[in-house]
């Protein structure tokens, strides 16, 4: 079963925003994990959120952009806590192995 050590030392980047709760969640779980990525804050960094939303056809945040061409969500709204570490784990893991 994959755990978030198996993230460590991929090429990882999160497009986030101080407003976003399910950014907040993601950026603390990550935190307490011992996880660092770089964040991109899609309200301060020119053109960033137009990158997203073009890309993904999604306006929603936070998404992780892995090795520069996949991106996955960072939450999931179709659960009550809005965010699985397992699924997170395991969907970049899939991104990552394409």
């Amino acid at each position: 079963m994959a755990t978030p050590k198996d993230l460590a030392g991929l090429d990882l980047t999160i497009y986030s925003a101080g407003w976003c709760p399910d950014c907040r969640r993601l950026e603390s779980w990550m935190q307490r994990e011992g996880l660092h990525f770089p964040v991109v804050d899609i309200e301060s960094e020119e053109g960033a959120a137009e990158r997203l939303e073009r890309e993904t056809g999604k306006r929603a945040i936070p998404f992780a952009l892995v090795n520069g061409r996949t991106w996955v969500r960072g939450y999931h709204k179709e659960l009550p806590t809005r965010f699985d570490p397992s699924l997170f784990v395991q969907e970049v893991l899939e991104a990552a192995a394409k």
